[in-house]
């Protein structure tokens, strides 16, 4: 029974945390957003604004809600969003919401088969280089990759195009499909191939150079030594022992790594003019356009903030004492308000 205590406490702990972090977020932005120099008015109205009478322009932005103080702004956005209504695109004249939508997927499939492989590598490159420390091999790799890691994910890009897409024709240069090839798996895989290239050789060493060193750290402690006394081969004491033990670094290092993969992301899209929230959150910002710019926001906040809690709750199960600390915080809570 106390434990399902602790447990509902620290479900309902981070729910609370996720809410008040994204409200935050939300009101940040919003002012933020109003603050900037611009008029969303431009965006919506276009050259037709110049030609307005003041009280045209009143009415104006009356029909787009700009006229009440922000306050009053953010509290009707935050109603009607929690009804599913984001707002209107000042720029694209349709709800937010179907702006969003077919872009997502697109950014999800590049960013989450990046992720994936990015770190599925550098694990892999982790070990090894750790297994054959100071040899030629990892001396190679280690200055290949950091050389990557220092080349600007954008010119990279246009040097991939270059070669591959100008000079061989083996790859597309730009979009996420041919036109009329959404549905098409294998068309959708070759536009994905080089800008997946750039993500992984811009981000790989950075993350694998982390887990080479954590590796090596635990290598060298004593419990390390003493197996390698009784003779166990250093494959079987990473698989067995060094490589859960660094689990719950990784794993917080992953958690903490999406808004660096989102934002590379983001660069690749632009480079590869590929149709993604990247390149819809820059139009929207450029163009003042509020409410397109609210919910690209917010649904890279939903990424990076349940990302940072689901590796927390992973390294609680991973890593027992974690949970038996907070579990004794918990304790001492009802006894420390009794005594006072």
């Amino acid at each position: 029974m106390h434990r399902q205590t602790v447990i509902f406490k620290r479900i309902l702990t981070r729910i609370i945390g996720f809410i008040v972090a994204m409200f935050l977020l939300s009101v940040i932005v919003f002012y933020i957003a109003r603050l900037a120099p611009g008029d969303p008015l431009q965006s919506f109205y276009g050259d037709a604004l110049d030609t307005m009478t003041p009280q045209e322009l009143q009415n104006a932005k009356e029909r787009l809600g700009l006229d009440a103080p922000t306050y009053i702004q953010y509290l009707k956005w935050v109603a009607n969003a929690f009804h599913g209504d984001f707002g209107m695109s000042l720029k694209y004249k349709l709800p937010v919401m179907e702006v969003v939508t077919p872009l997502v997927s697109n950014t999800l499939i590049l960013g989450g088969i990046s992720y994936v492989v990015v770190f599925f590598f550098a694990i892999l490159l982790a070990i090894c280089c750790a297994l054959n420390e100071d040899s030629m091999m990892d001396r190679i790799i280690s200055k290949v990759g950091t050389a990557a890691f220092y080349i600007p994910a954008f010119w990279m890009g246009v040097v991939l195009i270059l070669l591959f897409s100008i000079n061989l024709g083996w790859f597309p240069s730009s979009g996420a499909y041919d036109f009329g090839k959404a549905g098409d798996f294998w068309n959708r895989l070759q536009h994905l191939i080089l800008p997946i290239c750039v993500m992984v050789l811009s981000h790989l060493w950075y993350y694998a150079y982390m887990f080479r060193n954590k590796l090596l750290d635990e290598f060298r402690k004593d419990y390390i030594l003493l197996a390698k006394m009784k003779g166990l081969k250093k494959i079987e004491l990473v698989r067995k022992h060094s490589l859960r033990n660094i689990a719950p670094t990784i794993i917080s290092i992953m958690a903490i790594s999406t808004p660096h993969i989102l934002s590379g992301t983001y660069i690749v899209e632009a480079v590869f003019n590929y149709p993604g929230l990247g390149a819809l959150s820059i139009e929207s910002a450029k163009y003042h356009d509020y409410n397109l710019l609210m919910l690209l926001v917010l649904i890279t906040g939903v990424l990076v903030i349940a990302s940072s809690m689901i590796a927390k709750s992973i390294n609680e199960v991973i890593d027992p004492r974690m949970k038996e600390m907070e579990a004794a915080t918990w304790q001492k809570e009802p006894t420390n308000s009794s005594g006072s």
